[in-house]
């Protein structure tokens, strides 16, 4: 048996439908899962791996109506959820003493009141099945250490990963609840330019992580090989980040590489 097996599974992925979530997407589908995907918009294209395709389903997760509108079209599609990875999240650059009060609601919102009303709305539907099932909340390092400039995305973040250890307690054993703390992401154009001389210089493995890296994560986490795994975080950061007093000792002893 293949332990990274996940084939027929139904897999739920929030925000799947460009950058990271896509890339989640496709692993599982890669892995012959089912993949349904949603969005506030339909996109142009849909994640794939050879001939699987992803479906999809417009849902605003911030709404918990929608929320369980997803979870319910999951069901009625698939016949049932194993797997719900809560990726839609994010928030532009945001000074804390210039951003207005509804800017800060709406990140708060989407990073960490979505992912509890999807979650909330799929505990049900986990408890009940044959084998329970999994949720996976995808995090950030923002959550973990300071973070001006995204001041109310870090604390979301941070909430989040307290909600997953929360979770993971409150509803075993049939739902295991994890998180991943995610570090910088090269996505590209679809999704935040990441500065690839600045993670060069502070993230100890030299360069961001790819969404494919995320993903192969996910799908580690969903395998039979983490069946004992609840209330972790798997910090996906390249080793975290050299401290600025220190940089120029990082400079000295792993000079850039030409």
């Amino acid at each position: 048996m293949d332990p990274l097996d996940v084939a027929g599974r139904a897999v739920v992925v929030t925000g799947g439908t460009r950058g990271i979530g896509a890339a989640i997407a496709a692993a599982f589908l890669a892995a012959g899962a089912r993949v349904l995907v949603c969005g506030r918009r339909e996109p142009a294209g849909l994640p794939r791996a050879g001939d699987a395709t992803a479906e999809f389903v417009r849902a605003d997760v911030r709404d918990p109506e929608q929320a369980a509108a997803l979870i319910a079209a999951a069901v009625k599609r698939f016949g049932g959820l194993d797997v719900l990875v809560n990726n839609a999240g994010g928030a532009p650059p945001t000074p804390a003493d210039a951003a207005s009060p509804r800017l800060h609601a709406k990140i708060v919102e989407l990073n960490l009141l979505a992912p509890l009303h999807v979650s909330q709305a799929a505990c049900p539907v986990l408890r009940e099945q044959p084998g329970g099932g999994l949720i996976l909340m995808v995090g950030s390092v923002s959550g973990v250490r300071p973070s001006p400039g995204a001041a109310a995305y870090g604390a979301a973040k941070a909430g989040l990963h307290h909600l997953a250890t929360s979770l993971a307690m409150e509803w075993a054993p049939e739902v295991r609840v994890n998180s991943l703390v995610v570090g910088p992401v090269a996505t590209g154009s679809a999704g935040p330019q990441v500065d690839s001389e600045a993670v060069a210089r502070t993230v100890p493995l030299g360069r961001a992580a790819t969404p494919a890296e995320v993903g192969a994560a996910c799908l580690l986490l969903a395998s039979p090989l983490a069946a004992y795994v609840s209330g972790a975080a798997l910090a996906l950061h390249g080793g975290g980040e050299w401290p600025g007093y220190l940089a120029d000792l990082r400079a000295a002893a792993y000079p850039p590489q030409k």
